[in-house]
């Protein structure tokens, strides 16, 4: 294993077995998740729900290549209690949150499966490159146990990656809600001039590390005083494993009264005239933060 810094929270750990073909992504979030979960009152299942779905958003959007790139995790209500759940990363920034109803959220347990809090809902999820203007999107049922079952559909009906998706949330009145994540990949044989990997249905490289990778524990996630560089090591050790660090976590909210002025001059003027109320002012609530941005309709000024 490469020697770096221990990385505890909050900055992805990316690794590679090369002799099993495997590339791999660790991630624990803990102060920048606190920081978006702090914005709203969210009860125990939707927080266990957010968390996890921040997690997954960074093992996925930290894949790009392209740093002004952005990956979107969006899932949309299908008749369950939660109406609406929306993640994305960019560059390192995170941010996400989710709408739901209180009444028929509170009477569902935590380990509640997907159709109980989504209904026939489903899962979109969205890489737009912005350097080459190319935009992907893959949208999978919300079926199984968690969003991370969702995820792997993903990718077995969308790219053909064999992978497996573990992620953990926790919360204690010492350190807050903790999540943590692990996503490991085969890597496609077509890449480097071999076999395409559907084509053939052996792959005890894979079942051997998708093996090991299955034992790992919720806690052994969440547990801030373990480095993901041990946690690594603990699982593949009889491997070699190659490490590095990904780019640090932060939290990325991007509302401002600059931006959404920029936003609402994009609106018809008879447009604006309506969403202002009797001072002249638009009041724009920005969901992922909970801010409420008060305009004065008179500084938007339209670009033709």
């Amino acid at each position: 294993m490469t020697d770096n810094q221990d990385i505890c929270f909050d900055q992805p750990l990316v690794f590679t077995i090369s002799k099993r073909d495997v590339r791999g992504r660790f991630v624990r979030l803990g102060p920048v998740l606190n920081e978006i979960i702090s914005a709203h009152n969210y009860p125990p299942v939707a927080e266990k729900l957010l968390s996890e779905a921040l997690v997954l958003t960074v093992l996925l959007g930290s894949t790009l290549k392209d740093e002004s790139g952005q990956m979107t995790l969006q899932a949309q209500n299908g008749g369950g209690p939660i109406e609406l759940l929306v993640c994305d990363y960019r560059g390192g920034e995170l941010r996400g949150y989710l709408k739901f109803d209180a009444e028929r959220i509170a009477g569902l347990a935590m380990d509640a499966t997907l159709q109980e809090l989504f209904g026939e809902g489903f899962l979109a999820i969205t890489f737009d490159q912005q350097a080459t203007k190319e935009r992907y999107q893959g949208i999978v049922p919300m079926e199984g146990a968690s969003i991370a079952s969702a995820a792997e559909h993903y990718f077995e009906q969308s790219e053909q990656i064999p992978s497996l998706i573990r992620l953990a949330a926790g919360h204690s009145d010492e350190d807050g809600c903790i999540a943590g994540g692990v996503m490991l990949q085969y890597l496609p044989e077509g890449e480097v001039g071999r076999e395409r990997l559907e084509t053939r249905r052996d792959r005890p490289e894979w079942e051997h590390v998708s093996a090991i990778g299955s034992t790992i524990k919720d806690e052994e996630l969440t547990d801030g005083s373990v480095s993901l560089q041990t946690l690594a090591w603990r699982l593949f050790h009889e491997d070699e494993v190659r490490v590095n660090a990904g780019d640090a976590v932060t939290r990325g909210c991007r509302c401002s009264v600059e931006h959404y002025k920029s936003v609402l001059a994009q609106f018809p003027e008879s447009e604006r005239l309506d969403m202002a109320e009797e001072d002249g002012m638009i009041r724009v609530d920005c969901a992922f933060c909970s801010k409420i941005l008060p305009i004065e309709l008179s500084e938007i000024v339209t670009r033709h």
